[in-house]
């Protein structure tokens, strides 16, 4: 089945170029009406706008054409244009991925904005493209926290021994492995019946997908660890790109760009929401202390930041106010 889907999509891809390529097709694992999905079609409004109709973007959502991993492959290799995936997602493809993935690294949604709209953001960007994939642009993704379906954590303590899921990410593995949980890499559509079969004890996400997954009808307990603020990001076929001339090119990072502040909008719109809903589906969010997550973090940096140029992003990272 899957070699099937990479073989539709990749057919399905080259017709599309050998015509001109005016409809962009961009995977997404999310629902219609989320702000990644949402984002994305405005962002092929505005690239019709820009080319005076010329282009357009179709975007299928709801992992129809694989999940991130695949979906991934398939662009670096153009049967798709585009995909929007959780940066944890690139981790193994591109190194420079791996430092805004990083645990507790923002201070806040504005100095992640400052961050990511800026030097730092654009460099990690530029680095995909060495890997086949084009850089286009940073979505929000909240603060994920830990959800669990029997014994809620109100400490550090409390994560020993449980089994919670993470993306099929080395470093995800290795942030669970460090507050005492047993990492189970899974994909996120088997998320609510891991939960339900327990299968595992506990997933780890933001109030959206806590929400739009309903996890919060299998996992009642929603601790705010927020140890994480890892963004989405946006990627364009490099094989495709390089097809494209200058000027259309332009037209599709101007379009990324201008999707920020509507995805943003939409996203803090979106998480008061979820919160509502979550809150009377009957979810306890439980405040707890963050310190002793963070300071079981330093072998997790140890690990994984290890080069001077990760060590420098950071670094810049953290520096900026």
């Amino acid at each position: 089945m899957r070699f099937k889907k990479l073989w539709a999509a990749m057919a399905a891809g080259l017709l599309a170029m050998s015509v001109g390529a005016t409809e962009f097709r961009a995977s997404d694992i999310q629902p219609e009406d989320y702000p990644t999905v949402l984002a994305i079609k405005f962002m092929g409004e505005r690239l019709k706008a820009l080319s005076g109709g010329k282009h357009s973007i179709r975007v299928y959502p709801s992992g129809s054409l694989g999940g991130e991993k695949e979906t991934i492959e398939q662009t670096k290799i153009g049967a798709l244009a585009m995909v929007r995936v959780n940066v944890g997602a690139m981790n193994n493809v591109c190194s420079e991925t791996i430092v805004p993935t990083m645990p507790f690294l923002f201070r806040s949604k504005e100095h992640m904005h400052k961050v990511l709209d800026g030097a730092v953001g654009d460099e990690i960007l530029k680095a995909c493209e060495k890997q086949g994939l084009v850089g286009l642009a940073f979505y929000d993704s909240g603060a994920r926290s830990i959800f669990t379906a029997k014994k809620p954590v109100r400490s550090f303590a409390d994560m020993k021994g449980m089994k919670v899921r993470v993306q099929q990410s080395d470093l995800w593995v290795s942030m669970l492995e460090a507050m005492g949980a047993n990492a189970t890499p899974m994909p996120m559509g088997e998320v609510y019946t891991g939960l339900k079969t327990s299968l595992i004890d506990a997933a780890e996400n933001n109030y959206p997908t806590y929400e739009s997954s309903r996890a919060f009808e299998v996992a009642k307990y929603f601790s705010k660890t927020e140890h994480s603020m890892a963004p989405e990001i946006v990627l364009f076929s490099k094989r495709s790109f390089d097809k494209l001339s200058p000027q259309e090119q332009a037209w599709i990072r101007q379009a990324a760009k201008e999707s920020v502040p509507y995805m943003r909008r939409l996203w803090a719109e979106r998480e008061a929401q979820s919160l509502a809903l979550v809150k009377a589906g009957g979810a306890e969010i439980i405040e707890i202390d963050k310190a002793p997550f963070q300071a079981a973090m330093r072998p997790v940096y140890d690990k994984f930041i290890t080069d001077a140029k990760l060590k420098d992003l950071v670094k810049r990272v953290q520096d900026t106010q």
